[in-house]
């Protein structure tokens, strides 16, 4: 029968290329929305990380008819009363860069101290293939630093302080990151788990 076809409901390069470099292991051959161009957009609409989660797997399951994962994330800061959330890549208003997001949640926190910059991310991941649906959640703290840091990863990592390793996201290797990042921690859980249901 060959990999199992999973489609990761998402076109966004740098989320399919984190994805699949965390969950490499042989099991599955790895399609993305980038796949299918004539799919239209989902509106990342809901209130909750789980339910634009969840709303992005089902669509992707209907339309590919081919099993999928999706992944809502969210940095939320603590001095913002959770925000951005899940409004993380919106931020700063529809179609806008990383940049500005991260401009955006500088100016906030301008005159906000370093020990009151708590964060964290949290990643929701969601299963769907018409039968059965599973979510997991990884989570990351960390702290929002108020310059620059780095030059990888991509979103916020320039400014995702993690104080156990003592650098940001954009700092550390993609092996670093991913070995600790919400996404890294949630994306494994739902390997583990596809792992016992597929094989």
């Amino acid at each position: 029968m060959g990999l199992n076809q999973l489609v990761l409901a998402t076109r966004n390069r740098d989320k399919v290329k984190e994805i699949r470099h965390i969950m490499m292991n042989g099991h599955w051959e790895f399609l993305s929305l980038l796949d299918f161009p004539e799919m239209a957009e989902v509106a990342e609409d809901g209130k909750t990380l789980l339910d634009n989660a969840l709303k992005k797997a089902r669509a992707a399951y209907r339309w590919t008819k081919t099993a999928s994962i999706a992944d809502d994330t969210g940095l939320e800061v603590d001095q913002l009363n959770g925000d951005p959330g899940v409004r993380s890549s919106r931020f700063a208003g529809e179609n806008v860069s990383y940049r500005d997001n991260n401009e955006k949640l500088l100016r906030l926190l301008q005159d906000v101290p370093r020990e009151k910059r708590t964060a964290r991310f949290r990643c929701i991941v969601v299963f769907a293939d018409g039968r059965k649906e599973k979510w997991v959640e990884g989570i990351c703290e960390g702290i929002v630093l108020s310059e620059y840091c780095g030059v990888g990863g991509f979103g916020y990592d320039p400014l995702f302080y993690v104080p156990e390793k003592g650098k940001t996201f954009a700092e550390m290797s993609r092996e670093e990151k991913n070995a600790i990042s919400h996404r890294g921690k949630a994306f494994r859980l739902m390997g583990e788990w596809l792992k016992n249901v597929l094989d």
